[in-house]
């Protein structure tokens, strides 16, 4: 297993262990955190397998944090139907 995929991996473990600790503000500070470390990772592995596994990450990714994604969404919506 490629490096990228290797980290890709290890990113998903952490965020699983993470969703399952307690959290006061609702796990929106450890989204913030696995947002910023995710978005090179998901570039590393584009950039060694091609987009099309790139896209598999971006979905394994969005399907971890799926409320943050909600939110935005919800907030691009706000912002051009006005």
């Amino acid at each position: 297993m490629s490096l990228s995929l290797t980290l890709a991996a290890v990113w998903a473990l952490i965020a699983n262990v993470l969703a399952m600790t307690p959290s006061k503000d609702h796990h929106w500070r450890n989204a913030y955190i696995l947002i910023t470390i995710g978005i090179p990772i998901v570039g590393y592995v584009t950039m060694q397998h091609g987009p099309w596994v790139g896209l598999l990450v971006l979905a394994a990714g969005v399907s971890v944090l799926r409320w943050p994604v909600i939110y935005l969404g919800r907030w691009l919506k706000r912002l051009t139907v006005r």
